[in-house]
């Protein structure tokens, strides 16, 4: 019986999740007498994703600073030197990934919209 049942809320779950892009459909009927802004869904998105890469590189280089400083408190004890380095290569990953992001966020949005626009 509970076979069943986990087989009938996946099956509604996958239902729902596929009327979900009808409920986007809402975004282009703009009431009037609002000041509700007319952007399409792809610029939200973008915005969003510039937003969390802005934040994820602050962060990564926060981490960078604060590993470095933990690096020159260490003074010889070999546990907090691998301490530091670790955490200096994790945010060094952090920055990496950050710019790989931004290098691939702009290379859609050029592929996509159609636009001459290098990088």
């Amino acid at each position: 019986m509970k076979r069943k049942t986990k087989k009938i809320l996946v099956r509604a779950g996958l239902i729902t999740a596929s009327l979900l892009p009808y409920l986007a459909m809402a975004q282009f009927a703009t009431p009037s007498g609002t000041n509700l802004q007319s952007g399409s869904i792809f610029n939200i998105i973008k915005s969003v994703m510039m937003w969390m890469l802005g934040l994820l590189g602050f962060f990564a280089v926060i981490g960078f600073v604060i590993s470095g400083i933990m690096y020159l408190v260490a003074a010889g004890d070999e546990d907090s030197q691998k301490k530091a380095k670790k955490a200096m290569y994790y945010s060094i990953t952090g920055i990496i990934v950050g710019l790989v992001g931004l290098v691939a966020l702009t290379a859609v949005t050029s592929l996509l919209g159609g636009s001459n626009t290098t990088f």
